[in-house]
């Protein structure tokens, strides 16, 4: 069966589906990914299998995730050449990885819709200590922001929640023609890895994202500012900081220091 073979070739502009086609790229992906026998493969988004069944050959078996109802058929057809397809049919941020996980670690790959990627690398973080990594292709931009250092135009919320809890690696840039139907955009492949759970010294994860929602909120505020009614210039000058400084200045560690000091005296 060709990997065509079933699948309506018009994508569904409100799903955000950008079908990945250039076999270049896929064998690139597949390489990173470097699947392992005992390893537990979840794919986001199979769309038409252009990942999935390469990932079949080298593997044998992985689970995805597909929301469209009807890519299913097709996919579960034109798996059956290539190994055992475990297919659910759900919205992934509905999707409970750590039970999925059954007590050991998945590695989380996927061409993720551009519309909801953040969403969802926020819900994998929920399930980190159930994922052993992620490779996923992204906006180009999106990568960008998530493995910035403080300082850059684009380092914001999205990187300090990121980094405290994986190290993050771009790997390769994808261009916009190895796509159908092709995106505005260029996009980028990267890894995501978790980090230990007794390495990322965070005391309070909610408490932590709220610092770093308030601090990012109004880019142009001071900390003493964007930060009133968590933190006063006392507590932020406590943890060692300036409170006449702006959030893109401080470094992952400094926001750690400062929710964990915010904790304490809660």
């Amino acid at each position: 069966m060709s990997r065509d073979e079933g699948f309506d070739p018009r994508a569904k502009k409100h799903l955000g589906q950008n079908f990945l086609h250039e076999r270049g790229v896929i064998a690139k992906i597949v390489q990173a990914i470097d699947p392992r026998p005992d390893d537990r493969i979840v794919e986001i988004g199979p769309g038409q299998g252009a990942l999935t069944f390469p990932l079949l050959d080298r593997h044998g078996t992985i689970t995805a995730i597909e929301f469209d109802r009807d890519l299913l058929l097709p996919l579960a057809a034109a798996a059956r050449a290539h190994g055992e397809l475990v297919l659910l049919n759900a919205n992934v941020l509905d999707v409970d990885f750590t039970a999925l996980a059954e007590g050991g670690q998945l590695r989380l790959v996927g061409n993720l819709p551009y519309n909801l990627s953040s969403p969802i690398l926020f819900h994998a973080l929920d399930h980190a200590a159930a994922i052993q990594d992620m490779h996923f292709m992204l906006q180009k931009e999106v990568v960008e922001r998530m493995a910035a250092a403080p300082g850059s135009k684009v380092y914001g919320r999205l990187s300090v929640m990121l980094q405290a809890y994986c190290t993050v690696t771009p790997l390769f840039t994808v261009p916009p023609g190895a796509f159908r139907p092709a995106p505005k955009v260029d996009s980028a492949v990267v890894r995501l890895r978790p980090r230990p759970a007794g390495t990322i010294g965070i005391d309070d994860p909610r408490g932590f994202e709220a610092v770093v929602r308030a601090a990012f909120g109004q880019r142009r505020k001071t900390l003493r500012n964007a930060l009133s009614g968590i933190a006063d210039a006392a507590d932020i000058a406590g943890a060692g900081l300036d409170p006449g400084a702006r959030a893109e200045q401080l470094s992952v560690v400094d926001f750690v220091h400062l929710a964990n000091r915010l904790h304490s005296k809660a």
